[in-house]
């Protein structure tokens, strides 16, 4: 079976040796050594001011919300995973879908101003596939109009731009440390902001508020365990070879794949990018279809990845005019993009494999 990642795993005797000191302390979460080590090592390699490790990618999404005053309309992409929508839902805004570019698959900034009313409060746009989205227009529509800007950065570790990490643009950056991403602490995330006043709210939101046995204000449970900040340890210095290997196999599928029949998304200038996904679009859903049967006949599974538009979902329609408006680039995208198997480990005679039965499905 081949699915459309495979999550990595360090050395088991580099792993166990971090286990052994949390047996020996018996320190296993609540902002213990190997966690404060960790985010340590992750503000170096990010080149960030203020960062913290929290349980995933999806609750620091929530906690930038919160910790802005954001309680109106937050303009974001209908081309994204659910989590991105979810999270505007949950901390009970509103979601507003600004359609996105056909050239690389991010928010389109012409749509953003579109949309911009009195309420809106913030853009949430999310680095589809790790690639950048249009940052500088972003700002400008922000500067603009005294918006917040919060980057969904799920899919960006070790990517740069303009010679910086992407996760260091916005008010706040987020990302997620999930088993299948490019780098991993099984399961995990990061929050990352500039503002010191911004951080001190984040740190107290992190666990329940409080520090010591003192209360300062409201929060969640947002922590993360030694256990994963081990495993994250262990897989930081990894992450250049992974990435590396990304690209070999990002080469192999580039040689092989009949692109009069295919495209897949434009990369952004200035952008050195992380190699976290294979995503390619068919010219209509059926060849999507025709060629996804065929892999998976085959026991290869990859995924339409990100399908529906989220501005079509039943229950986005309950949030009014605003949060169903009609998004005609990511509709027709979702329906036509395919994610192909991508990890570092991935063997050349199966991407040459993939590439043929693809080939063949047109």
């Amino acid at each position: 079976m081949i699915n459309v990642t495979k999550s990595y795993l360090p050395d088991l005797d580099d792993y166990v040796g971090y286990l052994k000191g949390i047996w020996e302390r018996v320190h296993l979460t609540n902002n213990g050594p190997l966690l404060q080590e960790l985010e340590e090592q992750l503000k170096n390699y990010l080149g960030v001011k203020h960062l913290f490790f929290c349980s995933n990618g999806t609750v620091v999404l929530q906690m930038a919300i919160k910790a802005m005053n954001i309680t109106k309309e937050v303009i974001t992409t209908p081309f994204s995973y659910c989590a991105t929508t979810h999270t505007i839902i949950w901390e009970q805004c509103t979601p507003v879908f600004a359609d996105i570019l056909p050239s690389d698959y991010t928010i389109d900034p012409a749509q953003i101003e579109r949309v911009i009313t009195e309420d809106t409060e913030a853009i949430l746009a999310t680095h589809v596939y790790g690639n950048a989205c249009q940052i500088e227009a972003i700002q400008k529509i922000a500067d603009k109009h005294h918006l917040k800007v919060i980057y969904d950065g799920a899919h960006t570790f070790g990517a740069n731009y303009n010679g910086q990490s992407l996760l260091s643009y916005g008010d706040v950056s987020t990302c997620s440390f999930h088993a299948t991403k490019v780098f991993h602490t099984v399961e995990g995330g990061i929050i990352i902001c500039h503002d010191d006043a911004l951080a001190e709210k984040l740190s107290l939101y992190r666990s329940f508020g409080h520090r010591n046995d003192d209360y300062f204000d409201i929060g969640i449970n947002a922590k993360n365990s030694e256990f994963h900040a081990a495993m994250g340890l262990c897989v930081l210095p990894k992450v250049p070879d992974l990435i590396a290997a990304r690209k070999e196999r990002f080469s192999w599928y580039d040689a092989q794949l009949n692109w009069d029949k295919l495209s897949k998304p434009a990369q952004a200038e200035g952008l050195d990018y992380n190699y976290a996904y294979y995503p390619i679009t068919f010219t209509t859903e059926a060849e999507l279809l025709a060629a996804r049967d065929a892999l998976n006949e085959v026991k290869i599974f990859p995924r339409r990845y990100f399908y529906p538009s989220l501005n079509t979902l039943p229950f986005i329609q309950a949030y009014g005019s605003r949060s169903n408006q009609p998004c005609p680039v990511s509709e027709d995208m979702s329906l036509r993009v395919l994610c192909l198997p991508m990890y570092p480990d991935l063997d050349r005679t199966d991407v040459d494999r993939i590439c043929t039965i693809i080939n063949k499905s047109f």
